[in-house]
């Protein structure tokens, strides 16, 4: 299998990890030459396919499929229309995209399937969140407490030329499920816990059987696979939920590959999501079976003495990466570290037949990290909890 990623940064390196442990040939293209993905490749090119389509579709017809790695509307419309009515299978649904890109739209579409969302504004009361409806990340969220902070939230969105979305403020744990469908019928697999740092950035996922009980999980699984078959989703989507005290709440639904959570799931159950998806498009029936063990990934940062846990933005400035098994005790490491070195960055991934096995194995990363590196300080990087 010989695989084109369009797309160089954070999701470029999962799926180049990804399409490594399956054993294919990777392609990966972007228009910087230094975007950190490009290292982990078998072939590289640097070109922009929006400015070069003929190029593109060069390289795309050596290849088995074609997956976006990127949220560039302008490339993936481009690769939509190009490869659509082709051979060469695209990765990527862009119906199923826009609908998760508008949170007006994909929380209409969960509430047929049944999905658990936080309530409305006004049955909520306060607090709340004011989000628009169509941006990503935190762009344009305020956390309103009182009517003139909801206010002040709503101009925040107009501001935006975006519709406003007011829902109750959740807390909890952040959990998220996968799941992959063929435009009729859809498979979710495995619950992960996405860890956060003091910026609200993910720093580390945990996948294991014990995420939430065997009751939620069913019912997460079960929620996920209704909405990706009533989108008609035709390729892969991740759904995210927060686990407060009175049960699951889904925040929203992202209908591309994520940047984190499947190297978790390879990890912990043995499924490798960017191959589902492969077997997937080529009509191939699921084999991926969940082991029921544990997998940990995590980021770290050297810097100026400092060893210290960092969330996923850190790593799109990464240079020349590579994956190593072993390094400091891991299971494998995606990393730019050399003896020596005065700044690195270190995803570490580590393995255990359960929970408590892949935290030993990954506390023993860390103060191996730690001693061999000279750091004099180590920072967990937690959110500062109030």
């Amino acid at each position: 299998m010989r695989l084109a990623i369009v797309g160089g940064a954070l999701q470029g390196m999962e799926a180049a990890y990804l399409s490594e442990r399956a054993g294919y040939e990777t392609v990966v293209i972007d228009r910087k030459p230094y975007a950190p993905a490009l290292a982990l490749a078998d072939e590289v090119h640097v070109t922009d396919p929006v400015k070069d389509p003929d190029k593109a579709m060069r390289i795309f017809s050596d290849c088995d499929a074609v997956i976006p790695a990127c949220e560039e509307l302008d490339l993936l419309k481009m690769l939509d229309s190009s490869l659509r009515g082709t051979e060469i299978p695209l990765l990527f649904d862009m119906k199923s995209y826009e609908i998760s890109c508008s949170k007006e739209r994909s929380n209409i579409l969960m509430e047929k399937a049944g999905v658990p969302l936080p309530r409305p504004w006004p049955e909520c009361g306060f607090p709340v969140i004011v989000k628009p409806s169509c941006q990503s990340g935190s762009i344009g969220v305020t956390a309103a407490r009182n009517e003139a902070e909801r206010q002040a939230g709503l101009r925040k969105v107009a501001d935006l030329n975006d519709v406003p979305i007011v829902q109750e403020f959740v807390s909890g744990r952040s959990i998220s499920i996968e799941a992959i469908g063929n435009g009729d019928k859809a498979r979710a697999f495995v619950t992960t816990e996405v860890v956060l740092d003091r910026k609200y950035d993910c720093k580390m996922v945990r996948c294991n059987p014990d995420i939430i009980t065997a009751e939620e999980d069913s019912m997460f699984r079960d929620v996920c696979r209704k909405t990706a078959e009533l989108m008609h989703l035709n390729a892969l989507m991740d759904m995210e939920a927060i686990d407060t005290p009175k049960g699951l709440r889904v925040l929203e639904i992202d209908a591309r590959i994520p940047s984190q959570t499947p190297a978790a799931i390879e990890a912990g159950s043995g499924i490798n999501l960017l191959k589902e998806l492969v077997d997937c498009a080529m009509g191939k029936v699921s084999s991926g079976k969940d082991s029921r063990r544990a997998g940990v990934y995590e980021h770290y940062v050297f810097r100026d003495g400092v060893l210290s846990t960092s969330g996923e933005k850190e790593f799109g400035h990464i240079r020349d990466p590579r994956i190593c098994e072993g390094l400091f005790g891991s299971d494998r490491m995606i990393t730019d570290y050399e003896p020596g070195k005065t700044e690195w960055h270190a995803t570490v991934i580590t393995e255990g037949h359960d929970e408590a096995d892949a935290d030993r194995k990954r506390l023993a990363v860390r103060e191996r990290m730690i001693s061999e590196s000279g750091a004099k300080i180590f920072d967990d990087g937690s959110p500062e909890m109030v």
